[in-house]
């Protein structure tokens, strides 16, 4: 290959088709016939910085997101074609139309991957506060129309799959977006835009009156909306025409009927509709409180949530233009003033929607990277590359976290941590909720010494208990604060909420708001505040919540705009999705810089891309306790993980609670319910990155779930010690997570991309690379339908049985077992039992081989709360299995750190198809025992 020489990159070439390029150190630029700019820079040989601007010049904003510069060192050469030029790494050619400035992708074998669309790229031109800048978008048409598209974040839904889908971005409590795709053909898109975005169409959704409506009477413009002042329907309040059903925010409830009390109220919207033209329609219903939605007789929607916390549903029809569809909306608030919506999308052409698109509201140009890879690992892997590393989390960190919404005095959390070692129920972090202050003081960083008469001491002793303590912190603040008054002389705070005298939820209700996290020296003070108040106690980890920033809860996007605004760097407009970026990164660097001795903990209810470089976990904010939440939780989780963010949890056994269950009785259905709903969820709650039990009352200690020695108390507590006897096997995977850019939770479709069956499916993943998870989420289901990928035949991990891969099956799932599959070629190491994940214990560690395919697994060790690790502090042991020698080599360690075990004891059990393995504590005392001293170990299969 012939490189181009540094001394002629900067020559300007015209081209007979209208358009010109200048060769830069590390790309391409080009100015096409109509004066757009656009540049190509190489980040590395597989990652495309693309950049295209109307105005004349490119911004020099810095990014935000990303940290990796266009590198001057790679080799790559420039290519003239009939009006187009090309830009060839050694692994990817970027061409891009000198007319048009469209630019296409393709591997270096010329197969075309994904090209901009013919006028896809669009700029409209905006100014906010002054600030002048693009409503944008880029469309792209994928050479593979069965491609599967995953990642934009952790969304409510239900969508596994993103081709053809349409998805909103912008921040939520529940609702975390992330502007990041990843395909199946190998290749990722990262739009670099913080504003609000849209992936697919990228029109609003709409109301419903753009189809024509019909009331409960026939007449035409309207459904006809009663209001009932039970539920019974026997005492009606009024009955009137509504066009539209639109009750999203605090400004739109107030156009519901005046004086209509909502509790223990009912309220239909019932008529028919007329398309105007045919295809698929989408509908989204934004609901809270049961909900139900009928669309042409058919069920479409069964929902609850809480009333202050609504939630969404999608709803896809195919319809004819001029027929007549029923509609039926049937809603019980559920207490107070709650809010219920019903928009839709009308129709694009099917072929549009195939597309890959990326809108936003703000930006200063056209901003992304392309990545391409030879798996979805590999463009994860790229993704990281581009926005940062996320670090090893601390070992403990990969045990048991108990919570509650919330411990209320320095008595009830040490008591909850004694009662859980007493009962021997292994854990490792107790969570201080929010609250802890005086009531008139949030944002003081300061316990109440009423209720927590010495802080030190709580933390001191839940230490000495073998446990880590993690803490809210908000970045919120009352306006009578020390702590407000820091931050707002110097113009730190955000002062609409104030001005608009916006009391919270607490007693009398208090004015408060939040700082600009946006402001590096706002970032500093708030570190500052809270280590000399907090982190001096001894305080372990973090719980940064309601960083979208949620400053007035069910407010409308407009007026959430105009309580963060202006941020530091402009307008709120422009930047309104990065806050919990910007609020992790002053924890981080300020803990870093002030005591790098150990690991960094975040676990925050948002994040944007980035995040992952600051130590955050991310969790999926206030669920609801029903099982249509915990089964919504499978592709949130995973398309959450598939953006190239590792680490993300969720409240086991959600947050916001029936009335029914916080009612239930002994001996009740509800309460037999309740119980069987924390048992599943602890099952599926095992098997995420991290493992941990929150929510409202009833209290969520397993002991308060159900008695001692009953069934739902005794698969908890099974659960659990499983969870521990995996530790070897998760703190490797997080050990890959840096090491090797890994994803512990995994859509199917990374692992299996060639069968296309696993693309759509919701409700199974993989756990690392040995576990196929099926979580069971319909009460009293004791079985439960599930697709084993081809490629493999897999072991039923209860069973030890093994069953052809390719295959649809009705797994057996009594309540004490969640499906659970491991492939051919598996190996897991399983540790003892322990109480906590630092307890000494020199037991030996067991290895299960499961044969039919060659495996391999890298045991990973480290010290496991400090980042010496980034300094090479640390040992790996290769794990090898051949099927055609039959053999496995524990391979020799490679590494060392302070405190490894120079010699140790492995035990080998080799499962087949003739010998199964079951999985039970009994079961790990079998196979052979061998000594290691580091020295590669060759164990022949018995």
């Amino acid at each position: 290959m012939k490189y181009l020489l540094v001394v002629i990159l900067m020559i300007t070439v015209s081209c007979n088709q209208g358009g010109s390029f200048t060769r830069t150190d590390s790309g391409i630029e080009i100015k096409t016939e109509k004066g757009e700019l656009v540049r190509l820079e190489i980040i590395s040989p597989t990652i495309i910085h693309v950049r295209a601007t109307i105005a004349g010049q490119f911004s020099a904003n810095e990014s935000l997101v990303a940290i990796r510069k266009a590198d001057k060192e790679i080799n790559y050469e420039v290519e003239e074609g009939e009006g187009y030029i090309s830009l060839l790494t050694e692994k990817l050619i970027a061409r891009t139309n000198l007319e048009t400035g469209e630019v296409s992708f393709f591997d270096r074998d010329g197969n075309l991957i994904i090209n901009e669309a013919e006028g896809g790229r669009t700029f409209n031109s905006i100014e906010v506060d002054g600030v002048k800048g693009y409503e944008l978008r880029q469309v792209w048409k994928s050479a593979d129309d069965t491609e599967g598209i995953y990642g934009l974040g952790q969304h409510q839904a239900h969508e596994m799959n993103y081709k053809g889908a349409n998805e909103e971005l912008f921040q939520y409590n529940t609702k975390v977006s992330v502007p990041f795709i990843v395909s199946t053909a190998n290749y990722g898109i990262l739009w670099d835009n913080y504003s609000l975005s849209r992936y697919g169409d990228p029109r609003p959704y709409g109301q419903i009156d753009q189809l024509v409506l019909f009331d409960a009477e026939g007449k035409e413009g309207a459904l006809t909306a009663t209001y009932m002042n039970n539920t019974d329907g026997s005492d009606i309040f009024t009955v009137r025409r509504e066009a539209n059903i639109d009750y999203e925010n605090l400004e739109t409830v107030n156009n519901f009927p005046e004086g209509f009390n909502f509790n223990d109220s009912r309220i239909t919207w019932e008529g028919e509709f007329q398309p105007r033209e045919d295809g698929i329609y989408d509908f989204l219903l934004y609901y809270a409180g049961y909900t139900k939605l009928w669309i042409d007789g058919e069920l479409v929607a069964d929902r609850w949530r809480t009333a202050w916390n609504p939630s969404v549903a999608k709803i896809k029809k195919e319809l004819k233009a001029g027929n007549r569809y029923s509609i039926k909306l049937d809603w019980l608030p559920d207490g107070g003033v709650s809010y219920i919506g019903l928009k839709v999308h009308t129709p694009v052409d099917l072929e549009e929607r195939k597309n890959i698109s990326f809108y936003s509201e703000m930006g200063d140009e056209i901003n992304y990277y392309f990545i391409k890879g030879e798996s979805m690992d590999e463009v994860i892997a790229g993704y990281r590359y581009i926005t940062g590393k996320a670090q090893v989390m601390p070992k403990w960190a990969m045990g048991f976290w108990q919570s509650r919404e919330r411990y209320k005095t320095q008595d009830e959390l040490l008591g909850a941590l004694k009662d859980l070692r007493k009962n021997q129920i292994p854990v490792d972090v107790i969570v201080m909720d929010w609250f802890y202050w005086e009531e008139d003081s949030w944002g003081s960083q300061k316990f109440d010494l009423e209720r927590f008469p010495d802080p030190k001491a709580m933390v001191d002793e839940v230490h000495e208990n073998n446990a880590k303590i993690m803490i809210s912190v908000w970045p919120k603040y009352y306006h009578t604060t020390d702590n407000f008054k820091q931050f707002d002389e110097k113009g730190w705070m955000y002062r609409l909420a104030v001005e608009d005298s916006i009391r919270d939820w607490v007693g009398k209700g208090y004015i408060g708001s939040f700082y600009d996290a946006y402001n590096p020296g706002a970032r500093k003070l708030f570190w500052d505040q809270i280590r000399e108040n907090l982190y001096s106690l001894g305080v372990d980890a973090w719980w940064l919540d309601a960083t979208e920033p949620d400053i007035l809860s069910n407010a409308s996007v407009e007026y959430r705009k105009l309580l963060m605004n202006p941020t530091y760097l402009g307008p709120s407009t422009k930047y309104f999705n990065a806050y919990a970026l910007m609020n992790a990164k002053g924890i981080y660097e300020g803990q870093r810089e002030f005591d790098n001795s150990k690991r960094v903990f975040i676990l925050t209810r948002s994040g944007f891309a980035g995040m992952q470089r600051y130590g955050t976990v991310t969790w999926s904010g206030d669920i609801g306790t029903v099982w249509e939440d915990m089964k919504a939780q499978i592709s949130a989780g995973v398309n959450f993980s598939m953006s190239g963010l590792p680490y993300w949890t969720m409240d086991n056994g959600g947050f916001c609670v029936e009335k029914r269950y916080e009612r239930a009785v002994e001996g009740s259905e509800d309460m037999n319910e309740w119980r069987e709903l924390n048992a599943r969820w602890h099952q599926f709650g095992t098997f995420v990155p991290l493992f941990r039990t929150h929510g409202q009352y009833p209290f969520r200690e397993m002991y308060n779930i159900s008695p001692v020695g009953h069934p739902v108390y005794n698969t908890m507590l099974e659960y659990n010690k499983l969870r521990y006897r995996l530790l070897p096997y998760i703190y490797s995977l997080a050990g890959a997570v840096y090491h090797k850019d890994y994803t512990i939770m995994r859509g199917m479709a990374m692992d299996y991309p060639h069968d296309k069956n696993v693309y759509d499916i919701n409700d199974q993943y993989m756990f690392g690379p040995a576990f196929l998870v099926c979580p069971v989420y319909e009460y009293k289901a004791r079985s439960r339908e599930l697709y084993l990928p081809e490629g493999n035949d897999w072991y039923n991990f209860h069973t030890g049985a093994l069953i052809n891969g390719g295959n649809k099956l009705n797994a057996d799932a009594p309540l004490d077992r969640i499906p659970l599959f491991v492939p051919e070629g598996a190996i897991i190491p399983f540790g003892p039992e322990l109480q906590y994940a630092e307890q000494a214990s020199d037991e030996t560690v067991t290895i299960v081989v499961y044969t039919g395919k060659d495996g391999v697994f890298t045991l990973y060790e480290d010290e496991g709360n400090n980042y010496n690790y980034e300094n090479g502090a640390y040992s790996t042991i290769e794990l090898n299995y051949s099927e055609a020698d039959q053999k496995l080599i524990i391979g020799k360690r490679e590494g060392s750190f302070p405190g490894m075990k120079e010699n140790r004891q492995f035990r080998v059990i080799f499962a087949s198809k003739e010998r199964g393995f079951a999985y039970a504590p009994s079961n790990l005392t079998k196979g052979q025992v061998f000594n290691y001293n580091g020295e590669e170990l060759v164990v022949s299969k018995y």
